[in-house]
């Protein structure tokens, strides 16, 4: 129980040097934009292949749920509801908590492992500033532009599945998707992802920054960051969503 609350106190004051340095010149924006490309762009991929697959068997099984109470014509919006509002943030915050998360724990435990960061600072340079503080902030503005992506290609994924098996047009497709959809079930989903970001770049940097085990220490701090930023976004997707009903209770759907 001591070594918990030590190591989460560790985590909690390098999460608050983290917002603290951020606001703090010199702002290292060629490194921020080096590691959006990184986090971000190099996802797309995968969260665009994710949402497709995964809104085409939300509509399968969305339709014959439906089909038996004779409201298929409820499934676009059904399908845009789920995925803008909860499993768009929660997918893709556990797909780039595997992804990215893994390869930013890999990376500085391996430039600790190796001397790299002890190298940095002998130039008089904050290797923190300098390595962690970008890839935390490109992780930020990363999640809600690939949440983004992922709801609609969600919805392109469930439009392909219901013309294939009832022909809808895409206009009507998007007219039904959108019908009940307010700002609040859009904006708020969206933004939280924002500190899904900020808890994988946090928890992953953390890890390998702190690393000391050398070259051993690289895999278990790929393993530690997926693991505990998984289980931390979980945890934060309950309480964000609580104050989301409590500052939007028309979204509460």
């Amino acid at each position: 129980m001591l070594n918990s609350i030590e190591f989460f106190g560790k985590l909690n004051r390098f999460a608050w040097r983290v917002i603290a340095d951020a606001w703090r010149a010199p702002f290292e924006f060629r490194q921020i934009l080096k590691q959006i490309v990184e986090i971000g762009t190099r996802s797309l991929p995968l969260v665009v292949a994710s949402g497709l697959a995964l809104g085409m068997v939300l509509t399968l099984h969305t339709r014959s749920t439906l089909a038996t109470f004779g409201a298929t014509s409820m499934i676009p919006a059904v399908q845009a509801i789920a995925f803008f509002v909860e499993i768009g943030p929660l997918v893709t915050a556990l797909l780039i908590a595997g992804r990215a998360g893994s390869g930013i724990g890999a990376v500085l435990a391996n430039m600790r492992a190796t001397e790299q960061i002890d190298g940095i600072e002998s130039l008089s340079i904050d290797a923190f500033k300098f390595l962690v503080v970008p890839r935390v902030i490109a992780c930020v503005i990363s999640m809600p532009l690939l949440t983004l992506f992922t709801d609609f290609s969600a919805l392109i994924g469930g439009f392909i599945s219901e013309f294939a098996a009832s022909g809808i047009s895409i206009n009507l497709y998007l007219a039904r998707a959108f019908m009940n959809m307010e700002w609040s079930n859009f904006i708020a989903p969206t933004m939280k992802t924002a500190v899904f970001g900020f808890i994988i770049g946090s928890v992953s940097s953390y890890y390998g920054y702190t690393t000391n085990e050398g070259s051993q220490g690289v895999g278990k701090a790929a393993t530690k960051s997926v693991v505990l930023s998984s289980l931390l976004i979980l945890v934060a997707d309950v309480i964000l969503v609580k104050l989301i009903f409590f500052a939007f209770p028309e979204s509460a759907v």
